[in-house]
């Protein structure tokens, strides 16, 4: 049957990137095959990377999706060519060489895009696997239980690492590890491949407590790599932010993204100042690291901290006062029942500091619960409401608000994996075995690398800070494009295949469209492939 009109979307942009960062080349060159063959590794992932951006598909339905976009006339990639078998060795063919694949397309994505590499920064999620994985293959990562991110503990997991630079929100490289590694010990490793990937240049590198060991401060000093990383709470020093003047802090000049478009006195507000830190190591020859810690207030912080306390103990309020009730009934019929259950409520509210408890038993030995909060207890915690310390190895002529400053952009990595298990739906996946995992974990990163740098190049093309016409909030103001959002507005795109001698046509865009197109420099009429 002829189909009349095949979707185009946003197939055009994607392939456009693809070129300009070689992934087909990149791959065939990594993992090499037969002339004969109709399609290379290569081509079938760049189909991948655009089936995750604008449909995503189990492999099982990547043919039929081929089919009902213009793959074939903007790829040159026949539909039947995509089948689950051949996208399968695809993956069998990329998994040994992922490190290479990922090392090299980041190095071309910072050179063809001119992205700064000097603020990387790191952090690790979870991805859900359906199926037990009882037979794993030793050279890739391993599915395993662990803490999983979507709550999801019933399914075993593989873990993904992302580097992104602060220069757009880029993710410039990626790694996959066990399910049930720990993020402590992939830090130095990650650390010499992102050293690798930036060259001579120097870069500051950002992360969440895990950053933080006594083994990786040591390798980044010795590699000659900054860093800014918060400290765990359960590593502050008791009474350290009580003994703190809020008012003797010095102000930062910074509005948190959230308060753009707030009210200058809605908006949450910060001060700093510093100290130093002693970080020994476990023998006593090891030279102890003296790092700068930056202590940081945010009122936000002060206030999201004020209201969690005052709901757990409105909770543990109920509790205790229905255990004052049923002391001595049969629900709670001994003082070891009793206590057990005070223990209990103490431990899942995170009150035991506050609670006080007394019970005594009446001459027939029923016991009798009280209770009371211990109202010191609470004003001194409080005190430390809002503060936060970072570490860093930062020469002292870059003062704490800059410290701050730079560290702000680490939320940007956890906008990234909203992306990945968003628009590219990470859902629980099911492959055949974790050789395969591997490299669709690459595929979807590199997916995911190039949503990214359509939505850099977007905002970059455009006046400085313009919003642009046609992306509205919720009240109808303009807003500045998001990558999601771009590849929404040129979903509509259509294209009519070639019949009767007539070469394929496409409708003519929409003003929005048409507008991308051109911020993009991208001809949808050019197909990727002669």
């Amino acid at each position: 049957m002829e189909v009349l009109e095949k979707r185009l979307g946003s197939l055009p942009v994607i392939a456009d990137f693809s070129r300009r960062l070689d992934i087909a080349g990149i791959v065939d060159r990594a993992c090499p095959m037969r002339d004969i063959a109709v399609v290379s590794h290569g081509q079938v992932v760049e189909a991948l990377i655009a089936n995750r951006l604008t449909g995503p598909h189990a492999m099982v339905g990547v043919a039929d999706w081929a089919r009902d976009w213009a793959v074939q006339e903007v790829y040159g990639v026949a539909a039947d060519a995509l089948n689950d078998d051949r996208l399968g060795r695809a993956l069998d063919a990329v998994a040994p060489r992922v490190e290479q694949i990922v090392g090299s397309v980041g190095a071309r994505a910072i050179e063809a895009f001119g992205i700064d590499v000097a603020r990387l920064h790191w952090d690790m999620t979870s991805i859900s696997l359906y199926g037990a994985y009882d037979r794993v293959e030793d050279e890739h990562p391993a599915p395993a239980y662990g803490h999983p991110k979507d709550r999801r503990t019933d399914l075993k997991q593989i873990q993904a690492g992302i580097g992104v630079a602060a220069d757009g929100g880029i993710p410039v490289f990626h790694r996959a590890y066990d399910g049930g590694a720990g993020e402590v010990a992939q830090v130095v490793d990650t650390m010499h491949a992102l050293k690798a990937m930036a060259g001579p240049c120097t870069f500051l590198l950002i992360g969440d407590s895990k950053l933080i060991s006594y083994t990786n401060v040591t390798a980044m000093l010795q590699a000659g790599v900054t860093f800014i990383a918060p400290l765990a709470a359960s590593r502050v020093p008791d009474g350290l932010f009580a003994g703190i003047d809020r008012a003797t802090a010095t102000p930062v000049d910074y509005i948190a993204e959230r308060d753009q478009d707030t009210p200058p006195w809605h908006r949450a507000a910060y001060r700093v100042t510093e100290d130093t830190m002693a970080l020994p190591g476990r023998r006593k020859k090891d030279p102890v690291h003296q790092l700068r810690r930056i202590l940081v207030h945010s009122t936000a912080n002060a206030d999201a901290a004020g209201k969690a306390r005052t709901l757990k103990l409105a909770q543990a309020r109920t509790e205790l006062d229905t255990l004052t009730r049923t002391a001595g009934t049969r629900y709670h019929p001994t003082v070891e029942a009793v206590t057990a259950k005070a223990a209990d409520i103490a431990r899942r509210r995170r009150i035991t500091a506050y609670l006080r408890t007394t019970i005594t038993t009446t001459p027939t030995g029923t016991p009798v619960f009280t209770w009371t909060f211990d109202q010191a207890a609470i004003d001194a915690d409080a005190t430390g409401d809002g503060w936060y310390a970072l570490l860093t190895n930062l020469a002292p002529d870059i003062d704490a608000a800059e410290v701050l400053h730079r560290y702000k952009d680490q939320p940007t990595v956890e906008r990234r994996y909203g992306d990945l298990k968003g628009p590219l739906a990470v859902a629980p996946m099911f492959l055949r075995h974790n050789r395969r995992i591997t490299a669709l974990i690459t595929v979807i990163c590199l997916a995911l690398l190039i949503f990214c740098l359509i939505e850099r190049e977007v905002r970059t093309n455009l006046a400085p800070d313009t919003d642009m016409i046609g992306f509205y909030t919720n009240d109808r103001r303009a807003m500045k494009p998001t990558g999601r959002l771009i590849l929404r507005a040129l979903s509509d795109l259509r294209l009519i295949p070639a019949h009767h001698d007539q070469p394929p046509t496409i409708p003519k865009p929409g003003w929005l469209q048409a507008q991308l197109l051109d911020l993009l420099h991208v001809d949808p009429t050019q197909p990727r492939w002669p």
